[in-house]
């Protein structure tokens, strides 16, 4: 690629932009190579790794990148919020995804902007002196891969501490999109990357909503393609959302817009586990972690990793650990099926008992309340609990992939193996359990006897 910026960045960026590139040149070139690229292959999809420091690149590089080096995928792409506004985390950062062995796209998000920048067009080139273009497409095997940049800065007015962003195109990339797009046949696999979600809940993600403005002109270019999916970040909650009329879109299929999992979970927070890493769980209860995209041909599918756990850890099942055998059916299992969606079967059964559904009922991860819980009675009104305990847990969201249903009646008196299975929208199934004791009486814990402090030697 080449970035024309005949007079390079302003000289008082705090982080550098891109240096004078003086007249344009009478050519540019640069040579192609021929490769092989199969129809079926499969990328890793991180959103948000949003390192304040190098500590916090060290995070990225031991909860899940040791665990991809040399890993069986064509390439990779970062979602966005590469860093967290400190920008010379790109250069450390780097260093460690390049350690993984395969080619990685940049999608440029909102933390990624040169906040000095006076406007828009300039806020994104110390992210093009880093990665190249902010926006770009290309194809491997026969998928067409669009990056998108949907951050527009919005400079601090006169008097105004801090500037903000917006989710929005702006009409000369709609016109990219438009121009891009003509030249690949509709039955061809499209997918959009991008940051901001196309669509987000008023309210859920900020008191505003957090949202792509001119969104519904980007239907307007893909709407009738039988074959597209975007994907995006920011949020740190993992979603499927299935984009119908309600929102304008006017195709004949509704579309598939992917919140995909983060890295950085709930922005490095939480308290750390035994490898100091913070457990960082994401506010809608599921765990920090990154994505597989799955291609063969016109197909596809998307696998969640959680961050340092097994491919087949797909859920949370939440039930007590005790049960009143008189309550037994007043008593509620609570799952989380990490990578569900509105179109998830979750099933339940007890011991040797019949598989019976679960209904799909949004709302707060009791696991993750509970974490917050403890956490508040530590910290009290503080946003970091210390330098070793690390920073407060956000706010918890409503989960969008949480089932719900209640023990069955009248369960004997003993230890009982909850069993949960759940098929996916592309048909894939998983299953997990849990164990749950019914007992006549609760047993009411005492309280720890009083231990006298001695030094430690």
């Amino acid at each position: 690629y080449y970035s024309h910026k005949p007079n390079g960045s302003p000289a008082y960026f705090k982080y550098p932009g891109l240096k004078p590139t003086g007249p344009l040149p009478a050519s540019v070139d640069f040579p192609l190579y021929p490769q092989k690229e199969p129809d079926k292959f499969r990328a890793v999809i991180f959103a948000d790794p949003q390192p304040r420091d190098n500590k916090e690149v060290e995070f990225v590089g031991h909860d899940v990148i040791e665990e991809l080096i040399g890993v069986d995928a064509a390439f990779g792409v970062s979602l966005g919020d590469i860093a967290f506004d400190n920008l010379n985390t790109f250069a450390t950062l780097n260093q460690k995804i390049a350690l993984i062995g395969i080619p990685w796209y940049n999608v440029i998000g909102n933390h990624d902007l040169n906040q000095d920048s006076p406007d828009d067009q300039r806020s994104d080139e110390t992210f093009e002196a880093t990665y190249g273009p902010n926006y770009y497409s290309f194809d491997y095997g026969p998928t067409h891969f669009m990056v998108l940049d949907d951050m527009k800065w919005v400079a601090p007015a006169p008097g105004a501490a801090k500037g903000f962003f917006l989710g929005e195109f702006g009409k000369t990339q709609l016109e990219w999109i438009k121009n891009d797009l003509a030249q690949i046949p509709r039955n061809q696999m499209v997918v959009l990357m991008m940051h901001v979600p196309l669509v987000d809940e008023e309210g859920k993600f900020s008191p505003t909503g957090n949202r792509v403005t001119d969104r519904r002109d980007l239907y307007r270019l893909i709407e009738k393609r039988p074959f597209c999916l975007s994907i995006s970040g920011h949020t740190h909650y993992q979603e499927h959302k299935f984009i119908s009329s309600a929102d304008g879109w006017e195709g004949p299929e509704k579309h598939h817009h992917v919140v995909n999992v983060t890295v950085s979970g709930s922005w490095w927070s939480g308290l750390p586990d035994e490898k100091g890493i913070p457990h960082t769980t994401m506010r809608d209860g599921a765990p920090n972690g990154y994505s597989f995209l799955n291609f063969d041909g016109n197909k596809y599918s998307i696998d969640f990793k959680a961050a340092r756990r097994p491919a087949e850890h797909q859920m949370n099942i939440y039930a007590p650990d005790e049960v009143l055998a008189a309550e037994t059916g007043k008593v509620e299992v609570v799952v989380n099926v990490f990578g569900g969606s509105e179109k998830s079967k979750v099933e339940m059964k007890v011991g040797a008992g019949e598989w019976t559904p679960l209904r799909h009922e949004p709302r707060i991860d009791p696991y993750y309340a509970l974490l917050k819980e403890r956490e508040t009675v530590m910290l009290g009104a503080k946003k970091r609990l210390d330098p070793v305990l690390g920073y407060a847990l956000p706010v918890a969201v409503p989960s969008a992939h949480l089932w719900v249903t209640n023990l069955p009646l009248n369960l004997p008196l003993g230890t009982h193996n909850i069993q949960i299975r759940t098929v996916d929208t592309f048909g894939r199934t998983y299953t997990d359990q849990r164990v749950v004791r019914v007992v006549e009486t609760l047993a009411v814990p005492k309280a720890a006897p009083a231990v006298e402090a001695k030094p430690v030697l």
